[in-house]
């Protein structure tokens, strides 16, 4: 593409401040107290829509938050990229281990981000790449470069499974139309090794509830005579792995796609040290299922874990209380070709027959997705490669990861759309997590390889 690094040295210092003012709300999908503050950020990303260069912006209503539409329509003849992505963020707790406020954007120099990264709540997942599809948009239609059309979907519920999307789809098929799905949610190996995922895991996400007594009891008077909440869905839940950490439940792996051996030696070839992975997260060895190695264990392995487990008291002090009830959240990444509802149904049926007579147990669905595999053979996956070659020198490495982003495998199912997924952030990121940063050099890199993208795309179709 025509002056693009010269674009960009240009507006660098804008790009980097149009993010960080970005970064400074709070749109936390998922706690009620910020409403005024997700709406508020769907319609500055409207505005910067606009800005980049969309004939027509919309804020459209759902059941929830909105999704911002955005199109350039520059000839029907020609093919239409649909960019997703989405402006809310997760909760930043716990806030005492951020070393700056989380919606205070700080740029501090790290080991992997010598240029600097910025640190805030949402700064690579997913305001910073989604806001580097803007500006990719914007340097192509300043210097009258964009090869084809264009439509961008921002939705506000990415971070609490995307519910109000699926109805919104449905209601809006022709709208979104298109030929490829561009998203950026994910990320690289190491910025001297560029990726492409090809994978992303399902997710089935439930909260379980279990009851004793009627009223939280003296544990003097009462202790040993009735059940403990707490002591028993520790049970349950220890219950849920085995010796060699497989799950379970009856069922659970009966529909799990086995990665044939060919495949597993392919994916063995991608760069991963061990000692450096621990280093990194502080910790003297790794564990997981057995038979397969950490990187299989994260990406082509179903897992269950706990996310959040509480029940009587955890104030300052002591207080001797038997707890009337006990919680838990947990999550279920799943392959394909598991099912998200059928995961939460074994799940449901196996906790509840594994609890003792003298408790209650409520199980509650939260969110879920289905799992999806990219085809490597596909024109977008190509131009995708090419578009990383230009810009890295290598060619990108195929990747399936552990995550889940519910809406690709919904857009295939009402759009009938494939999906490329072209991330930029690095696992050290910290997403999700105190400290979450995302590279000035990494946001800088997706706006220049994005339009290479469009480019090869188009004139692959051609």
């Amino acid at each position: 593409m025509q002056k693009i690094n010269n674009y960009i040295a240009t507006h660098k210092t804008r790009f980097i401040n149009e993010l960080i003012q970005l970064l400074k709300i709070p749109s936390i999908s998922a706690d009620t107290a910020f409403s005024k503050d997700v709406i508020e950020t769907a319609k500055i990303v409207q505005e910067s829509l606009k800005d980049a260069g969309c004939d027509n912006t919309e804020i459209c209503e759902t059941k929830g938050y909105p999704v911002v539409y955005g199109e350039k329509i520059i000839d029907p003849k020609l093919p239409t990229v649909l960019v997703y992505g989405h402006y809310d963020v997760q909760p930043p707790d716990p806030m005492e281990l951020w070393t700056s406020p989380p919606f205070e954007p700080v740029i501090k120099k790290t080991d992997l981000h010598p240029e600097g990264a910025i640190f805030a709540r949402g700064a690579c997942d997913d305001k910073g790449q989604m806001y580097m599809h803007v500006k990719a948009l914007e340097f192509m239609v300043k210097t009258d470069q964009l090869p084809c059309n264009v439509k961008f979907m921002i939705e506000g519920e990415e971070e609490v499974g995307s519910d109000s999307l699926g109805e919104f789809l449905e209601a809006n098929k022709e709208k979104f139309s298109n030929d490829i799905i561009l998203i950026s949610d994910t990320g690289i190996m190491a910025n001297d090794v560029p990726s492409i995922t090809t994978g992303l895991r399902g997710l089935s996400y439930v909260e379980v509830e279990v009851t004793g007594p009627n009223r939280d009891l003296h544990s003097g008077i009462y202790g040993g005579a009735v059940p403990n909440p707490i002591n028993v869905l520790n049970k349950m839940i220890a219950s849920l792995h085995d010796d060699n950490n497989h799950i379970t439940i009856p069922g659970f792996y009966d529909k799990v796609e086995e990665v044939s051996d060919e495949e597993r030696a392919e994916m063995a070839k991608a760069p991963f040290h061990l000692e450096e992975y621990k280093k990194a997260l502080d910790i003297n060895d790794v564990q997981g299922e057995k038979g397969y190695s950490t990187s299989e264990r994260y990406s082509i392995r179903p897992t269950l874990d706990v996310n959040g487990i509480w029940g009587g008291y955890t104030g300052e002090g002591a207080k001797t209380v038997i707890a009337s009830k006990a919680y838990a959240k947990i999550s279920m990444r799943l392959v394909p070709d598991q099912d998200p509802d059928e995961i939460t149904e074994l799940f449901t049926k196996h906790f509840e027959a594994i609890a003792p007579k003298s408790v209650k147990v409520k199980v509650t669905p939260h969110h879920g997705g289905l799992p999806y595999v990219t085809n490597m053979d596909s024109i977008g996956y190509k131009a995708a490669a090419k578009a990383y070659e230009i810009t890295f020198g290598k060619t990108p490495v195929p990747e399936r990861t552990g995550g889940s982003i519910p809406i690709v495998a919904l857009f295939e199912q009402v759009l009938k759309s494939k999906t490329i997924l072209m991330g930029f952030g690095l696992d050290s990121d910290a997403i999700h997590s105190p400290n979450e940063h995302f590279g000035v050099w990494n946001y800088l890199k997706g706006i220049e390889t994005i339009p290479y993208f469009y480019k090869y795309f188009t004139e692959m179709n051609s």
